[in-house]
């Protein structure tokens, strides 16, 4: 990765660029479990709504990737974050995802969280079972 890699949180200014990021991934049908066709609008709402904190990373000005974080549950499961990622498919293989799970990893403990569990990585996204399993 050439420059810093800049994460910080995603607001509604960034709609445009989160968009430019998530149609793609959604498009692709290989790592959500969302509907194909989903719109914009419904998409940043599925990114960044019900409660989830959403970040936003950068390199040098564009956006690269982003992450959610939110309870796993609520009341007693609330203890337990669960995390959403998607990476520019520009920008694969250069160390964004292993960063924005880092961030996460701090952001979850800052947050109070105890552990964090993915509930949704498809079997076919081979290289996010990886970085998670590494």
């Amino acid at each position: 990765m050439t420059g810093a890699l800049e994460l910080c949180p995603a607001g509604p200014q960034d709609g445009e660029a989160l968009w430019s990021i998530l149609r793609p991934a959604f498009r692709a049908g290989d790592s959500y479990a969302v509907d194909r066709d989903i719109g914009q609008s419904a998409a940043l709402s599925y990114w960044m709504g019900d409660g989830k904190n959403a970040y936003i990373a950068r390199l040098s000005d564009r956006a690269v990737g982003s992450y959610y974080i939110r309870p796993n549950q609520a009341g007693g499961g609330a203890h337990v974050c669960n995390c959403g990622f998607v990476t520019d498919p520009q920008a694969r293989g250069q160390g964004v995802a292993r960063a924005m799970l880092e961030h996460a990893l701090k952001t979850a403990k800052t947050q109070g969280y105890r552990a964090m569990q993915f509930n949704f990585v498809l079997a076919s996204n081979a290289a996010a079972i990886h970085l998670w399993q590494s």
